[in-house]
């Protein structure tokens, strides 16, 4: 696939240092991954592995992925359950508000990992949804803030929390956001998220969110968030963080303009 052909006056593909590509957002001034930890191995190691560390055994597992974009984490959840033999059932409900976007992903350079998901990625991109008897993906076309507050198809085992960063797009990192993502997940439900932010943190933890940090080799920390106590990572102290820190408040739907 030639880059040329993916590229237009709202995106342009950059290549991150795990190889893989990525694209920078014109009109939000970021790229959807981190170009120095790799669009590949940041949805792995910030989202799919420690979300499946805990969630692999189970028979049915529903995903909601904050926001679609150019599809990676969707996609490396499917690479994961292939590469290790994880035969749950997957379900992946993913809002993108970026129509265009969606639609351009068939001209993307995807990394070889994906190459067994042509099919997959040319279905979502042309008709946005894929259905067989492991995987069903949806990708509603829409503002994924009213897709939250409205959506009653089931409850959410792993939410992939992967938006632009709360200064480019803050509506969906608010208390209020994510009082509406407590009210479809379930009550073990693992969200993970590559913001450390404090803000962040203390928007998950005064939805009643444990706080946990996700760090390993060759990546940058991350945050991982359960309505449960999790055993498998590190939970950081947020009232000593809060102590340390009291000028620090989380974004409100109040104070961000939509």
């Amino acid at each position: 696939m030639d880059a040329l052909i993916f590229n237009d006056e709202f995106h342009t593909m950059t290549l991150s240092e795990d190889g893989s590509y990525t694209a920078f957002s014109k009109e939000y001034g970021e790229h959807y991954h981190s170009t120095k930890d790799g669009a590949l191995h940041e949805s792995l190691v910030k989202h799919v592995e420690p979300a499946f560390k805990i969630k692999k055994y189970k028979d049915e597992i529903n995903i909601l992925d904050i926001c679609y974009g150019l599809g990676f984490n969707t996609l490396a959840t499917l690479y994961y359950c292939k590469k290790n033999n994880i035969t749950s059932k997957i379900n992946i409900y993913s809002p993108e508000l970026d129509v265009k976007l969606v639609k351009s992903l068939k001209d993307f350079t995807y990394p070889k990992e994906f190459d067994e998901f042509k099919n997959i990625i040319l279905e979502l991109s042309d008709k946005g949804i894929y259905d067989d008897v492991y995987w069903h993906i949806e990708i509603f076309l829409g503002d994924a803030r009213e897709y939250v507050r409205t959506f009653s198809h089931v409850k959410f085992d792993i939410v992939y929390q992967d938006a632009f960063s709360p200064t480019a797009n803050p509506t969906l990192w608010t208390k209020e956001y994510f009082n509406d993502i407590k009210k479809i997940i379930k009550e073990d439900a693992i969200l993970t998220t590559y913001s450390i932010s404090l803000q962040t943190r203390l928007a998950l933890y005064e939805n009643f969110f444990h706080i946990y940090i996700n760090s390993g080799s060759g990546f940058r920390d991350a945050t991982v968030a359960s309505p449960l106590k999790l055993s498998y990572f590190q939970e950081v102290d947020m009232e000593h963080k809060i102590s340390c820190n009291t000028h620090v408040r989380p974004l409100s739907d109040a104070h961000v303009k939509r």
